[in-house]
């Protein structure tokens, strides 16, 4: 009887230790990260970390969905990602997504996530309108938030918290910029994300606001150089870096500017000027050939991070206004390197672990307005704000506050 009573014992904790594995699996939230590269797959690794996550990364690219795949633990899908018809139904099985595309297949790619009826963040930060897509995010009931990377990203994120602050917003303005640690000549510089996306920092107009009104200048316009603890002087360069901000942030003057290390400008603008970032087609000995397809297969090599490269992140972001009557500044400022221990780069880490936080805060029920978000209005919730400073904070990506 004593046996018998050993045995019933047993199965009914094997039965109790298979029912919570179970109940653990079927509570798991199924998320899809869309794009393997620089930022895509540190996105996947930091959210497999989540018991709650069952994570699964796309990407055309096979060997990169091989590294991911040896190292941690997710699922991996080779996939054209540039075809729309494939995002929607790959999507479509997924309860959350992370679009991580470069920027020129971002819209539509994020327009087939939607379009699936699946909540997702957006970091693709593509050239289009992302409000756009705000009625058919709302009629497919799906919440996203866009642009939710550093900059823009918690940029936007912290200076709509810094505004809602504020009885009335003066002044917004924004510097940032990743850099290698090591200046190398004759570039200084190094892609930290998509080098496709970084040519557009050089050749799309700058929109910034002057006055109350909205003003587009040349992009590397403006220049001027900047000390920074701990880094030195950089140089830095009017960039279309506000996107929504103009829209959403009611403040007569406000702009952004990309920080590079000096002398950088001028070698851009020379390239730029010359005709070598242009996507119109040109002839050379009977061949047509994109300018910017030539550019690219020279330049980017040159500019690609090695393995153990190490890189900083750098923002520093001001919203000056009024409180109570009295003027008032609120600083925000970032300094982020690689880091040795994960051998994540500081540009994949900043970006990265803002959407990761940004789906938590999705998955956890803390943000749940229905349409396209900027994360501007995500700062408009205290709660949400610290939710994502500690996650944040907790990944070693720290903000700091000043208020004078």
């Amino acid at each position: 009887m004593y046996l018998l009573e050993k045995i019933n014992l047993y199965l009914s904790k094997r039965k109790n230790v298979f029912s919570q594995k179970f109940n653990d699996k079927m509570k798991q939230n199924r998320i899809i990260v869309l794009g393997c590269g620089l930022v895509g797959g540190p996105i996947a690794a930091d959210l497999s970390k989540d018991r709650d996550f069952s994570v699964t990364v796309a990407d055309i690219n096979e060997a990169a969905l091989q590294k991911i795949a040896s190292s941690y633990d997710v699922k991996t899908l080779q996939a054209d990602l540039s075809n729309s018809k494939t995002v929607l139904e790959t999507v479509r099985n997924f309860d959350f997504a992370i679009n991580a595309v470069p920027g020129f297949m971002g819209f539509k790619t994020l327009k087939a996530i939607i379009e699936a009826g699946t909540d997702a963040v957006d970091i693709a930060f593509f050239p289009e309108d992302l409000f756009t897509l705000d009625d058919l995010a709302k009629e497919k009931n799906v919440t996203v938030i866009s642009d939710m990377g550093v900059a823009p990203g918690m940029s936007n994120l912290l200076t709509g918290y810094a505004a809602n602050l504020l009885d009335k917003t003066e002044k917004v303005i924004i510097y940032v910029g990743g850099l290698p640690k090591v200046r190398v000549w004759p570039y200084e510089y190094k892609a930290v994300f998509s080098p496709v996306d970084v040519i557009e920092e050089y050749t799309r107009p700058a929109r910034i606001v002057e006055n109350g009104k909205e003003v587009i200048k040349p992009a590397l316009s403006e220049p001027e150089l900047l000390d920074f603890e701990g880094i030195g002087t950089l140089e830095a360069f009017n960039s279309d870096g506000l996107r929504s901000l103009i829209k959403t942030i009611d403040a007569p003057d406000m702009i952004e500017k990309t920080l590079r290390y000096p002398g950088h400008i001028e070698i851009m603008k020379i390239l730029r000027d010359t005709g070598f970032f242009d996507n119109k087609e040109i002839e050379v000995k009977g061949v047509k050939i994109k300018p910017i397809d030539f550019t690219a297969k020279l330049l980017f090599p040159k500019w690609k991070l090695k393995e153990g490269e190490e890189d900083i992140t750098i923002m520093k972001i001001i919203v000056e206004g009024e409180k109570d009557g009295k003027h008032q500044k609120l600083t925000y400022d970032l300094l982020d390197s690689y880091d040795k221990e994960t051998k994540v780069h500081s540009m994949a880490r900043t970006t990265g672990y803002s959407a990761t936080m940004a789906l938590r805060m999705i998955a956890k029920g803390l943000y749940n307005r229905k349409g396209v978000s900027a994360p501007e209005f995500v700062g408009k919730c205290p709660e949400c704000v610290n939710f994502m400073l500690e996650g944040l904070k907790e990944r070693g990506v720290v903000y700091k506050e000043t208020i004078a």
